[in-house]
């Protein structure tokens, strides 16, 4: 490769272990999250997995790691009180939601994804799923403002928790009773608790609801079988470019495939100039909330530990370690 590290060893399970790359030559330009300069400050960089949630809190706090990725929001108090490790909390990075399977089912007719639409209640699925407001924003919007791609279209749709409008089009939409499938997982615990909340309020509209709780495993595998699911809970970070996310893919689970998304999506693909790029997708966002293939609950922040002494991390989503140097 051509990066500043290089493999240097890697146990299943154990660790990834990195060292310089004696060949590498940096840029010169000052370090700005992963453009500029990469010093190659340590000489040795371990990616250690530690599955556990609570293991990996308790190792954090005990200054056992340098940096500590993906905790739980609940450790947050805990880190600030911390002697060794401090919290880095990371605003809007990713978005919740419920995909729906408009392959069969009844999520494969508009009128009853309308109906869920309107029965949904984000605001206290996100408060169940995350506690205080400081971990997550209620927002209808693809993007958080902070991107050139945020746009108000479509919002509307979002938050309306009326279960009398969605018992409504339960009718129209000739429900038939039939139990409602969500797949979720305890390996993410803020999918099942946004789970747990949105099966009340679809249950006061009058969906009858089926949990199924399975491993993370079992749900990416039954998700490719459209008779196993009608909606599973899943979440994605703000990706750079829209065109990346396979919920857009008509070969996606969810399967969204109709005329207007070929149409708004091939006019997105296609737009060269950067305004006419945001534009195009204000009309992806516009569909996304009209057709419902997924239902965005909201956005959420990502909460990861630093070693005190430890400076030359950047505050992202993926962090790198090239320019860390941890003080005595």
């Amino acid at each position: 490769g051509t990066g500043p590290y290089s493999l240097a060893e890697h146990k299943a399970d154990q660790y990834i272990k990195l060292v310089r790359f004696k060949g590498y030559v940096s840029r010169k330009e000052p370090a700005d999250g992963t453009f500029g300069e990469r010093k190659q400050l340590p000489s040795e960089i371990d990616f250690i997995p530690v599955p556990d949630n609570n293991t990996r809190v308790e190792g954090a706090v005990a200054g056992q790691y340098d940096y500590a990725d993906g905790l739980p929001i609940e450790a947050y108090d805990r880190l600030q009180k911390s002697g060794k490790s401090a919290p880095v909390l990371l605003p809007d990075l990713g978005w919740p939601f419920f995909a729906f399977n408009l392959r069969a089912g009844p999520m494969s007719h508009l009128k009853l994804r309308q109906a869920v639409a309107a029965a949904l209640c984000p605001a206290d699925m996100l408060q169940a799923a995350f506690g205080d407001k400081k971990f997550y924003n209620l927002d209808a919007a693809l993007y958080p403002k902070s991107y050139g791609w945020h746009n108000e279209e479509g919002a509307q749709v979002y938050n309306q928790h009326d279960p009398q409008k969605a018992a409504k089009l339960l009718k129209e939409g000739g429900y038939d009773g039939a139990p409602l499938r969500i797949l979720t997982s305890h390996q993410y615990e803020f999918h099942y608790q946004m789970a747990e909340v949105a099966k009340a309020c679809l249950e006061e509209a009058g969906f009858k609801v089926q949990l199924d709780v399975v491993d993370w495993a079992t749900l990416t595998q039954r998700r490719g079988n459209p008779k196993l699911w009608d909606i599973y809970v899943t979440h994605s970070f703000f990706n750079a470019e829209p065109a990346t996310y396979s919920s857009y893919d008509s070969s996606s689970p969810i399967g969204w495939d109709t005329p207007e998304r070929t149409k708004i999506l091939n006019a997105f693909l296609s737009a060269t100039d950067e305004k006419q790029r945001e534009q195009a997708f204000a009309q992806v966002q516009k569909l996304v909330w009209e057709q419902l293939p997924y239902y965005k609950v909201g956005s959420f922040a990502w909460l990861a530990a630093a070693n005190r002494k430890m400076t030359g991390v950047p505050k992202i989503g993926w962090p790198v370690f090239w320019n860390a140097e941890v003080s005595k």
